[in-house]
């Protein structure tokens, strides 16, 4: 068992990470760790894809622990992150007359994960929740830092709020259950992470995926919980010094990093509304792009931008994007979250680990048509 303390400023006493396997079926313990003894009530949030599964265990262990259970279903796709979803799972817990000392246990992959997370945000003004993350994606980044929301006409997470867990369960042993698209798109958001990070976490995810490719359907275990480990506390070190990502910073270690490929992934979930791609698909997209962009800025070397997609390309294979018009991606570009001062902020790369933040201004629209027509082509 493997664990990651997420200590910071605003949160008192923190929060911990666990990473094993075999984990959900005992997991009453770990709940009443995290919560104490002052709830008595616990509503799942989870998609009936993922609840057919892990359901009845995870029911199981919380009612083992004394918890009052209830269930709330939503739909599975990020198209379903909104307004809508929102509005049941609240009315859930006012039908279920949550109180402050209860909490919502999310039960599936980053959807889920935002969602429950936001309800329990505004719900009485915020009460506990739980992460329990299915997904590679939502095991090693939208499960850590705290980041709730949901998706709107205007673009991909543009309402939400900063509400951290009380705690991360990860079960490694979730993964084998996973479709290979949705292998292909954690592994995409993994190599995000060791891309900015530095060459150890880079080549730590490069040789994982060598060692054990996704299209294989080889899972190893230990090096997986060890690979995550490193990717979870890789996040919550960036999170620990800008929590709330803060406008005004522009340096390396800014959380804005950390959205390194979500430029051009979230437009392309935009113009697809949110049914072609997965989210670490159109980031793996996103990586391909931030680095043709560094490139043609002469920021990054040709040797490094091949060997960044070169391990995109050992991830798996991406849905066809050939179709799309260069036009509409300008257009979502217009919605992205990550713009400052009417200037969307681009996160691109010096080199594998070290990261810079450029703003839109600075950059010629030539080079960033020509990136945006290479990787819509590829």
């Amino acid at each position: 068992m493997r664990r990651v303390k997420i200590n910071h400023r605003n949160i008192s006493p923190g929060y911990e990470i666990i990473v094993s396997g075999g984990q959900l079926a005992g997991m009453d313990e770990w709940a009443r760790n995290c919560l104490g003894s002052s709830a008595t009530k616990a509503v799942i949030l989870s998609n009936p894809t993922v609840f057919a599964i892990y359901g009845d265990i995870v029911e199981r262990s919380l009612k083992r622990a004394g918890f009052q259970v209830s269930i709330s279903l939503m739909k599975d796709g990020e198209r379903y992150k909104n307004l809508s979803s929102l509005d049941s799972l609240l009315n859930h817990l006012s039908t279920e007359r949550l109180s402050r000392d209860d909490v919502v246990v999310a039960l599936g992959g980053g959807v889920v994960g935002d969602l429950a997370g936001f309800a329990a945000a505004v719900y009485l003004r915020g009460i506990r929740f739980l992460q329990v993350p299915t997904t590679l994606l939502a095991m090693i980044d939208s499960s850590v830092g705290g980041k709730t929301g949901i998706n709107t006409e205007f673009g991909k997470n543009l309402v939400g709020a900063f509400h951290d867990p009380a705690g991360v369960l990860i079960d490694v042993d979730a993964l084998w259950t996973l479709p290979l698209r949705e292998l292909t798109a954690g592994f995409c958001e993994a190599i995000k992470q060791g891309a900015i990070s530095g060459r150890k976490l880079f080549d730590m995810t490069s040789k994982y995926l060598t060692d054990f490719p996704p299209a294989k359907r080889q899972l190893e275990s230990d090096r997986l919980s060890e690979l995550i480990t490193a990717q979870v506390a890789f996040k919550a070190s960036v999170v620990k010094q800008d929590q709330n990502e803060s406008t005004g910073r522009i340096d390396a270690r800014s959380r804005k990093i950390l959205n390194f490929g979500h430029t051009f992934g979230h437009a392309l979930e935009k113009v697809t509304k949110y049914r072609r791609l997965r989210h670490g698909e159109a980031v793996g997209y996103g990586i391909m792009l931030a680095g043709e962009l560094s490139k043609n800025l002469d920021l990054l070397p040709r040797n490094e931008l091949d060997s960044l997609n070169d391990v995109v390309h050992r991830a798996g294979r991406l849905p066809r994007i050939s179709d799309i018009e260069p036009e509409s991606i300008y257009e979502a570009l217009k919605f992205d979250k990550k713009s400052s001062g009417g200037n969307i902020s681009w996160i691109l790369l010096k080199g594998i680990g070290k990261p810079v933040i450029i703003s839109e201004k600075d950059i010629p629209r030539s080079a960033l048509t020509k990136a945006v027509k290479t990787i819509l082509k590829s």
